[in-house]
């Protein structure tokens, strides 16, 4: 196939030198008073991000940041370039930390759910740039109603011709990823119905949901030209699909999943998704990578995750197998044992199972809500309040 796209439209991809990982987590700020969402990460990045936080030196060596994101209710972790999920966790650990110093310097709370119970959208503030104002002033309404947090996972790829081969076979995962995370069963006050109402909600962007089964780079590569033609996007990194390929970074990013309030929870996703993706481009080298689950499946199994949770039925494979997403969860992590060893993160892995027997986000949150009987929203603020791991 010819490459239509012109000089001006740079759709390189930068190879990763290995299977790389690195890991963003979404956190929200809360005032302890009312448990509402309150826009102060800018005064918070102050202190987390100075030379000092708190009294405390920031490490010579780390190597996370702490970065802002489009509303200034939320602050984001970000780890540095890391070989497994064991270094992941532990620039978690060192941001987390920069982080829980500012916050109680601030009086305020951290909050890990992957949407507020009854935070008002209309009263959220957004964080001050170009990119920003513009996402806002295209997407409006919807736009505005973005107030929520995820966790996002890059796997360093060594060459842009696996991409979309290793893409389009972790949609397969996508239900398994959206079940696990899902935290975000309330909004605006009331049960939405959905385990993960986050995953229905951030689909209303005109640019974000599902990718399309492109099935080259050079597929990927007109469709580019397209977008930048008609001016639909003016950067690769607009297009906020569930799974996308980084240019910049040279990584595959998972960014199905909600947010979490455990540390050894984001540790846990980030070996899986690691390990998945490792396992998968071993099928690829060796030319046994499964066909793609067709997309009309891939819709399907993303609804029913976000509805069902960690009680969906899922789709399988293209013979329209069945299957409960916890037992092919379990059996996914069998798979996953020979990747688990070769990276390092048996342990870190070993994590899915511990959320599997706590329960789910959306799951504590509900049980939080219903275990006095008042069904006080504010019971499912504080069970997803950010712990430290320990």
């Amino acid at each position: 196939m010819n490459d239509p796209s012109p000089p001006s439209v740079d759709a390189r991809f930068s190879p990763s030198a290995g299977q790389t990982l690195g890991v963003e987590w979404e956190i929200g700020l809360l005032d302890p008073a009312t448990l509402d969402l309150t826009s102060r990460a800018v005064e918070l990045l102050g202190l987390a991000n100075g030379p000092e936080d708190t009294g405390h030196a920031r490490p010579t060596k780390s190597r996370s940041t702490v970065t802002q994101e489009l509303l200034r209710n939320t602050v984001e972790i970000v780890t540095g370039i890391c070989a497994n999920a064991e270094e992941a966790a532990a620039d978690l650990a060192d941001g987390l930390g920069r982080v829980q110093r500012a916050a109680s310097e601030l009086d305020v709370l951290l909050y890990g759910g992957g949407a507020h119970p009854f935070a008002r959208w209309e009263d959220q503030q957004v964080t001050e740039g170009q990119r920003y104002a513009t996402l806002i002033d295209r997407t409006q309404w919807w736009g505005r109603q973005m107030v929520i947090f995820g966790v996002h996972v890059h796997v360093g790829v060594r060459s842009a011709a696996k991409v979309w081969p290793l893409v389009n076979a972790l949609l397969t995962y996508h239900p398994h990823l959206t079940a696990l995370s899902a935290s975000s069963p309330y909004g605006s006050g009331a049960d939405t119905g959905y385990a993960s109402n986050r995953t229905m909600l951030f689909q209303q962007l005109p640019t974000a949901g599902l990718p399309f089964q492109f099935e080259t780079w050079a597929q990927y590569r007109a469709y580019l030209h397209d977008v930048f033609t008609t001016g639909v996007v003016t950067d690769a990194s607009e297009l906020r699909w569930d799974v996308r390929p980084s240019l910049r970074l040279g990584t595959i990013e998972v960014r199905a999943c909600d947010g979490f309030s455990r540390p050894q929870d984001v540790a846990a996703v980030a070996a899986l998704i690691h390990c998945l993706v490792a396992h998968l481009e071993h099928q690829l080298d060796e030319g046994v990578l499964a066909r793609p689950l067709p997309p009309w499946h891939v819709q399907e199994n993303k609804w029913r995750a976000a509805r069902y949770g960690l009680d969906a039925i899922i789709i399988r494979d293209a013979d329209n197998t069945e299957v409960h997403v916890v037992d092919d969860i379990h059996d996914l992590l069998e798979q996953l044992q020979p990747a688990a060893r070769r990276l390092a993160c048996t342990r870190e892995l070993a994590g899915i199972e511990d959320i599997l027997r706590d329960g789910a986000g959306y799951q504590r949150m509900r049980a939080a809500v219903t275990g006095d009987g008042s069904g006080d929203l504010r019971a499912a603020v504080r069970a997803m309040l950010v712990s430290d791991g320990r």
